[in-house]
């Protein structure tokens, strides 16, 4: 038996009972329509006499006949749209396959069309195609969450690619209006669109970029936006600059920072990436390096010269690490007794990154108030867990300890083999 869950099957029963489908579950939830379609099923298995009835002048229950050897499905009026999402969600394939000769031009069952473009049967799942193809592109764009769901499944890819057509090659308005879906498939296809058709500015790409929830639309607008720049250093190339990269090294995303930073040296400003050295993100920090490098500059010694007082840019301790020399673990050592704890975390990253763990020098930091430090130092000792002294990590266990302090003693002990 199909197991959908109980709104589905309570959508199905009710539209078995008489309700319309606009009152029977949310049309505009493409959710609801695929759990329709396995309600209706749950409901011919668990009360068929819902669906097959000679006698239901009030519901929507279908009649359907043996005509020789061939079923047929007849209504004893012109079939409604509720009695119809029934048909097409049937169990059985040739009432499916039925129901479409009775389903086109009927905008309400546009939905469970696409559903029955991925049927297992085939001759269903060709009968659905004709249908579909023949609708208007605006048609589809309307029902793009729908169809990107259908498209996961294995026979769903038909009205996918239709789609995607229908969005490449329709008006750009049409596209542009899937932009701001709060799907996340259909917004991420409809920005892949706009990118290939090259239908946004470059500022606008950037502003989406910095500023929209999806991981995925962040690094394609990212990338796109700073494609739109020019090479070399002119007045053009500033008027870009304040454009698209100012948003992108605003984000408060490090792959969309990253990416606005390493556009800085196809604007030619080089220098400009020294700010983002000591960035928060490792990433950036690595693309702020490079940039400076292709400038001509050194980023070592800029980093060994901020060592020098890192307050105010705790991060230094860290990227002197990962671009320094064997000389310059002293230096990032003596950082892991500086009195403020985001330099000592960025500190314990350095020696990390140099690969000069000591545990005698990292271990007591183990005791640290700051989250930050204990995280760092946990994952500096934990190839090293052995070496560790288990008596300060059981004392580390006591209910008085911080909790952070007692979930670094935790893992410690653990990867030394030792069961807590």
């Amino acid at each position: 038996m199909l197991t959908g869950d109980n709104e589905s099957y309570e959508a199905a029963r009710r539209l078995a009972a008489g309700v319309a489908l606009g009152q029977a579950l949310d049309v505009r939830d493409p959710e609801s329509w695929i759990g329709l379609d396995l309600g209706v099923r749950e409901l011919a298995w668990i009360r068929p006499e819902l669906l097959h009835s000679n006698a239901a002048p009030s519901g929507r229950r279908l009649r359907w006949e043996w005509n020789a050897s061939l079923p047929t499905v007849t209504w004893p009026r012109k079939p409604g749209d509720a009695e119809l999402a029934l048909a097409l969600c049937h169990p059985d394939g040739q009432i499916r396959e039925a129901a479409l000769g009775q389903s086109g031009g009927r905008l309400a069952l546009f939905a469970l069309v696409v559903i029955r473009c991925a049927d297992w049967a085939g001759p269903v799942r060709e009968r659905a195609r004709a249908l579909l193809a023949e609708a208007p592109p605006q048609q589809l764009a309307a029902h793009a969450a729908l169809i990107l769901r259908v498209g996961r499944r294995s026979r769903g890819g038909f009205a996918q690619d239709l789609l995607t057509r229908a969005l490449h090659t329709g008006p750009a308005s049409q596209a542009e209006a899937l932009l701001n879906s709060g799907d996340r498939a259909t917004a991420r296809l409809a920005h892949r669109v706009a990118v290939e058709r090259r239908l946004l500015p470059g500022s606008r790409l950037a502003r989406t970029a910095a500023r929209h929830p999806d991981v995925v639309v962040q690094d394609l607008c990212a990338n796109a936006a700073v494609a739109t720049l020019g090479e070399g250093t002119g007045e053009g190339v500033f008027d870009e600059f304040a454009a698209i990269l100012a948003p992108l090294l605003g984000s408060r995303q490090p792959w969309v920072r990253s990416a606005g930073v390493t556009a800085l040296r196809r604007a030619g400003r080089h220098a400009d990436a020294e700010p983002y050295l000591t960035d928060r993100s490792a990433v950036v920090r690595a693309c702020a390096r490079w940039v400076l490098r292709r400038g001509g500059t050194d980023p070592a010694p800029l980093y060994r010269a901020m060592c020098a007082d890192p307050a105010a840019q705790p991060a230094a301790a860290a990227g002197l690490g990962e671009c320094g020399v064997r000389e310059d673990t002293d230096l990032v050592r003596a950082l892991l007794a500086h009195p403020a704890p985001g330099v000592r975390a960025c500190a314990v990253a350095g020696v990390r990154a140099l690969e000069a763990v000591s545990v005698a020098d990292v271990q007591p930091l183990l005791n640290d108030p700051s989250v930050a430090v204990v995280r760092q130092a946990t994952k500096a000792l934990l190839p090293r867990a052995g070496h560790v002294p288990r008596e300060q990590l059981r004392a580390l266990l006591t209910e008085d300890r911080p909790r952070h302090q007692r979930v670094a003693a935790i893992r410690l002990l653990r990867a030394a083999g030792v069961h807590t």
